[in-house]
């Protein structure tokens, strides 16, 4: 309990019933929880009736690190605690379920999720029409409000809410087709479990006696109904979040969920996290005066600092997008040279990846290391995904998406009117397409070639099952008998453009090795023989083997930026039409600040105010300096168009800022060729030369 201020002390203290903690930006959260947990565990609550859930792995994984170190010599009191994502989760849940009913499952990723909404479209002849991403969208809110196909709501007016009133009960069906969950399913699914099933939510009630939430601002109904019926007979729930910081409303999330917990738990009590150990006061005056406009508050918080400060912050007004790109990239130059700071110490942040390019040009010209966040996923990386789809047919031979992903590849001879012959033999006579490639010879429209591919994939996935369920061995060496099996590496090399190309291909397949390697020297061979949850573990696992940050600057979108911080923050854009961004000013047929069912503001007011609560994340993630700029002017069709400041910067007190013209010229290059070059010259000079 040492270290902990009163606040912190007040939420690691509380034991039974119900407790909401408002955690403001940098006040030690994660702190507050681990500590609880430790607290539990020490009064002798057990550690499997105890469950914390959270949005990322990486939390997940920080926190049992840190409740670990918590422990010292007495890490057997954490065993059979659940610290996991409410994903990982319900896979816990779908998994142990479906075992005891001897059935198998496979998880759809997003492509597989995309490949399937687009054959769905051409089979009802729409699919040039519309935007799959927008359709899969629209699906995934429906399903995070916990809204069965059947009960979409009819709009005329919107094409693409018709047109998702008809792919999505399709989609649902392909799902159960394939014998396959889509990652909103495993909230969704698992809580139509339990209320069908009162005695399967009962044993998992028993393990979830004290549950404790993390972010509890980003859930959406669907999380919120898996909470609810989770903690109802013991009601000792405890939940850690801000509404300060609610920016996910485009994608399910309902603010509702934390600004209603009182009256969703009774005799709730509320602790307030408002001692910010990251930003210096300036800072945080900036943030408070901009979030202080909410007009949705019910528990209002100020956030204050021990780290004092006369500096102001500084907004930058630039001529055009290339000379506000210029300013950030010197001011980050001067940084690096004349202040110490590294390149990893900086970040700009922008609403929309658009805005990217014009920072990224300035940054490669200038020869500066940067890593944009939320670039490609290591799991959705070609090779990666074609070795994860052998493995998921190996292991489920109903799973079509992967077996049509790699029935031909490497090539085999299977080309698409084989596989769309098999297909229709297979509709026709009531089978899975596995079913039609093991019963090919029984075919007489199909090319000897491909008869030929058909036993050639057959006899790969039986020798691979032999050795997952006869020989149980290890994933790792599993996946690397099966490259050698369909020669992976071999195509590999003759399908890149150069020999660099092709290693850093088959890195990433060295890459999935080891990270099958890594989980079983953490879980032993028992767990190292489950591929099964291995590949569950896998395609929800996003992000987590990411390329590490190095020394490099950090480019990210502001809803990318939330949990990071930085000692230099640049926030480009603060615009109206970028921040708030242009859709939130549009006109609706209603301004009153409802919200719709999906759990995203319906209404102008209420997009607002998620804009609000998005510029006050950007604004917290500075620990020292931080620096606000705008354009006057930005070219719309080839011509100058002027800007309006950003609402927000009309809110900040003018004591805390201080506002610069920027100059229109280039940044100050740090090339390495050219600093070579001017030594030499400077040495020649010194010659004489």
């Amino acid at each position: 309990m040492s270290g902990l201020n009163p606040a912190q002390k007040a939420a690691v203290e509380h034991q039974n019933g119900p407790l909401l903690v408002l955690a403001g930006a940098g006040s030690g959260k994660t702190r507050v929880i681990t500590q609880r947990i430790v607290r539990l565990l020490e009064r002798g609550i057990p550690a499997s009736a105890i469950v914390a859930l959270t949005f990322t792995n990486k939390a997940a994984g920080e926190m049992g690190e840190r409740i670990h170190k918590l422990l010292e010599g007495r890490k057997s009191a954490a065993k059979g605690l659940t610290i996991s994502t409410f994903h990982s989760f319900g896979l816990n849940v779908l998994t142990r379920e479906k075992r005891a009913q001897n059935t198998a499952f496979t998880i759809f990723d997003q492509g597989d999720a995309v490949g399937t909404v687009k054959e769905i479209l051409r089979q009802v002849d729409a699919g040039k029409r519309f935007d799959v991403a927008a359709i899969m969208s629209r699906i995934s809110n429906a399903k995070n409000a916990f809204l069965l196909p059947e009960e979409l709501p009819d709009d005329g007016m919107d094409p693409y809410a018709e047109i998702t009133k008809i792919v999505y009960p399709r989609y649902q069906a392909a799902l159960r087709n394939f014998s396959a969950f889509d990652f909103d399913d495993l909230v969704c699914e698992v809580v139509r479990l339990w209320q069908a099933r009162p005695d399967v939510l009962a044993r998992w009630q028993e393990k979830a006696r004290y549950l404790l939430v993390d972010e509890y601002q980003d859930t959406n109904r669907a999380q919120f109904m898996m909470l609810r019926l989770l903690a109802e007979p013991y009601r000792n729930i405890c939940v850690v979040g801000d509404d300060d910081q609610a920016i996910y409303g485009w994608r399910g999330a309902d603010v509702r969920n934390i600004l209603e917990f009182e009256d969703q738990f009774s005799g709730a009590q509320v602790v307030k996290l408002e001692e910010n150990y990251r930003s210096k006061q300036t800072i945080l005056d900036v943030a408070n005066a901009v979030i202080s406009k909410r007009v949705d508050v019910r528990h209002k918080k100020h956030l204050f600092s021990s780290r004092l400060s006369d500096d102001k912050i500084t907004i930058a007004v630039a001529p055009s997008p290339d000379a506000e790109a210029a300013y950030t990239v010197r001011e980050i130059q001067r940084w690096i040279r004349d202040e110490g700071k590294q390149p990893k110490d900086c970040a700009v942040l922008y609403r929309s990846n658009g805005q990217a390019k014009v920072i990224e040009e300035c940054l490669r010209t200038e020869g500066i290391a940067y890593r944009i966040v939320g670039g490609q996923q290591f799991f959705e990386r070609k090779e990666v995904k074609d070795l994860l789809s052998y493995l998921k047919l190996t292991l489920n031979r109903s799973d079509e998406i992967s077996l049509r992903r790699i029935m031909n590849y490497p090539a085999r001879g299977i080309g698409d009117t084989s596989v769309e012959r098999l297909a229709l033999h297979a509709k026709a006579k009531g089978w899975t397409l596995w079913e039609a490639i093991e019963r090919v010879d029984a075919l007489d429209d199909v090319s000897e070639q491909a008869r030929q591919g058909c036993k050639s994939l057959e006899k790969i996935v039986a020798e691979t099952r032999k050795m997952i369920l006869v020989e149980q061995t290890p994933a790792s060496a599993v996946a690397r008998a099966l490259c050698e099996r369909i020669g992976l590496k071999r195509d590999i090399e003759a399908s890149s453009p150069t020999p660099n190309a092709a290693a850093k291909r088959w890195g990433n397949v060295e890459g999935l090795f080891n990270t099958l390697a890594r989980r079983e020297a953490k879980g032993g061979m028992e767990q190292a023989r489950d591929i099964s949850n291995f590949l569950h573990a896998l395609t929800l696992d996003f992000g987590s083997d990411e390329e590490t940050q190095g020394n490099a600057v950090t480019l990210s979108t502001l809803h990318g930026s939330k949990g990071l911080e930085f000692d230099i923050v640049h926030l480009l854009g603060c615009e109206e039409g970028f921040l708030p961004h242009q859709r939130t000013l549009e006109e609706r047929a209603t301004d009153a600040p409802t919200f719709a069912e999906d759990g995203g503001g319906s209404s102008k007011a209420a997009d607002i105010e998620e804009e609000r609560r998005l510029f006050y994340v950007g604004v917290t993630r500075a620990r020292d300096v931080l620096v606000l700029s705008r354009c006057k002017a930005r070219a719309m069709r080839g011509k100058p168009v002027p800007r309006t400041p950003s609402r927000f910067l009309m809110d900040i007190p003018p004591e805390r800022f201080v506002e610069i013209e920027v100059r229109d010229e280039p940044a100050m290059s740090t090339n390495a060729g050219l600093e070579k070059a001017n030594a030499l010259l400077a040495m020649l000079e010194g010659l004489g030369g």
